[in-house]
């Protein structure tokens, strides 16, 4: 994973900057091409994941343009050295920090402000057909989610039965 934090041009009117620069990502290791962009708006406690596909792996660059989110990636790409371990970051529309999730990894995250939205390019198209999870709470990935005690959080159906890692490993053999 790479966190990307781009160079922001600001003054008293506001502020310009590159959200992507194909030229910046192909001399940071970045090559896939970008095929498809998504668009989210959730309000607090909304977590949303861990999400991938088993097919057509996507590739996601990730930013934040309104409120604060704690974005993960979890390796899942069997053989690699950080196999089932996690890495994230805050990315807010005040860091305007980026984070590139590498094809091969389950994706996730849950909004710590008030609404948040989220905005991501896809280095493939979404394949319903292919689509895995992982729950979000799995122990043996461990995530450490910012959540406070007060906060009410709000999955999915579809997210509150995701298999735990090792359920889906011994599917996937």
């Amino acid at each position: 994973m790479f966190l990307i934090e781009p160079t922001v041009f600001g003054d008293s009117r506001g502020y310009f900057m590159e959200t992507y620069s194909a030229r910046e990502f192909q001399e940071a290791g970045i090559t896939k091409a970008f095929v498809q962009d998504n668009q989210s708006r959730s309000k607090k406690g909304v977590l949303r994941g861990l999400h991938f596909q088993t097919r057509h792996p996507q590739g996601k660059l990730v930013r934040v343009t309104k409120g604060t989110v704690f974005d993960i990636g979890v390796d899942i790409r069997k053989g690699s050295a950080t196999f089932g371990k996690w890495d994230g970051a805050i990315l807010s529309d005040e860091n305007k920090q980026q984070l590139y999730i590498p094809e091969g990894f389950a994706h996730g995250f849950v909004v710590l402000s008030d609404i948040a939205e989220f905005v991501y390019k896809c280095t493939d198209f979404y394949d319903p057909g292919f689509e895995g999870g992982i729950r979000w709470n799995d122990p043996d990935i461990a995530v450490e989610w910012p959540i406070d005690s007060n906060m009410e959080m709000i999955l999915s159906d579809k997210d509150k039965v995701q298999p735990l890692f090792q359920q889906y490993l011994a599917g996937n053999r």
